[in-house]
Order: structure tokens, then sequence, then C-alpha cells
């Protein structure tokens, strides 16, 4: 019963950032609210379009808002007791680093790689120390089974197929989206609870 009790309490305790909410980061978010997670820095500079709803966490009465204040709103639904810190904000070199400032995992989520990239080489070089959780490669229609969470160093885990981009042929569809957030969500889940083998 006490092992229960403290791993609820590392859960709620942990302070989680997420980059990009979007199909990977909106999908993660609600998991990680539904765990338990005790507070969650969102970060995004969009707003919700219909093309969103096929595969993020938004409803079609959010058409047209932030993403930051749509998935606030659903998350504090889900738990009331959520501590939300939403930065309606595009990420650069130089704000990425300051929006990292006092979270202990962080949550990569963005679509394009070179803004995938900026942030990932920003951390590892500033803040080593950081746990980092990506994903990469999770367009199309292939297996769910090419799905894998990979540790590349100490603090950098990467979910994915790690090959399927998107393009002209390898569109976003739900399923394989939101498995690659379910990696996301449980590997972090693993860092909280300091098991961080794969």
């Amino acid at each position: 019963m006490n092992q229960h009790i403290n791993v609820k309490e590392k859960i709620r305790n942990a302070r989680i950032a997420i980059f990009g909410l979007g199909g990977i980061g909106s999908n993660a978010a609600v998991m990680l609210t539904r765990m338990g997670v005790g507070y969650l820095r969102l970060i995004d500079f969009d707003v919700v379009e219909e093309r969103n709803l096929t595969r993020q966490s938004y409803y079609p009465p959010q058409l047209g808002q932030p993403k930051t204040k749509a998935l606030t709103e659903q998350l504090l639904t889900i738990n009331p007791n959520l501590t939300i810190d939403a930065h309606h904000i595009r990420v650069t070199a130089d704000n990425a680093l300051p929006l990292t400032d006092g979270v202990d995992i962080i949550c990569e989520a963005f679509d394009q790689p070179e803004a995938k990239a900026m942030l990932v080489n920003s951390l590892l070089t500033a803040r080593p120390e950081t746990k980092i959780v990506c994903a990469s490669g999770l367009a199309g229609y292939a297996s769910s089974n090419l799905i894998k969470t990979s540790r590349k160093m100490k603090n950098f885990y990467v979910c994915g197929d790690e090959t399927s981009e998107i393009s002209s042929e390898k569109d976003l569809f739900a399923p394989r989206v939101q498995i690659c957030a379910g990696h996301q969500a449980n590997m972090i889940l693993r860092i909280i609870l300091g098991i961080e083998e794969v």
C-alpha cells in the first residue's frame, strides 16, 4: 500500500514541459493528466484548425482558439487540481532554454524536424542533465509494432519508428500518432519512477 502511495506522490510532484500541442503533444498531455501528473507547462504558438480534429485532442467548438487555451480547458476538466503553465509562443533558439526552467522532463512534440533539432541540441549542450523524450517517425499506416522507444544517450529518448516522415505519400493518422504519444507518456512515467532502461 505504501509503495502505491509513493508512486502516486512521485507522479503528482513531477514537473513536465510539453513543446508542441499537435497530435503527439495534445494526446500525451491528456495521458499525463489522467496519470495524475501535477504540473504541466504547455508550449505552442498555433490555433486549433479543422484539419487538426482528425488526430489531435481538440473539438469543433474549440476551432480558432489557441491550442494552449483549448488544451488547458480540457485538462482542467479531467483534473481540476492540475497546475498548468501555458505559453502561447513560438519556440526559438533564444527562448527555448528559459521555457525549460524549473521542469524535470521535456516532452518534445514538434512537427518540424528543424524545431526538434534546435530544441534537443540546445538542451543537450546547455542542460545535459535534463531528461528529453522525443517523437520521430509516426506518419503513414505501417504496422504499429514498428513504433518503439529507444534510449539514445543517458537522458535522451526517442519514440517512433524513426523513419516514417510526413510527406505527400505519408500523412499523419490518429492510430500511430496516439500510439507514439502513448510511448512518450509511458517513458515519462518510467523516468518519474526511476525506471529508465528501455
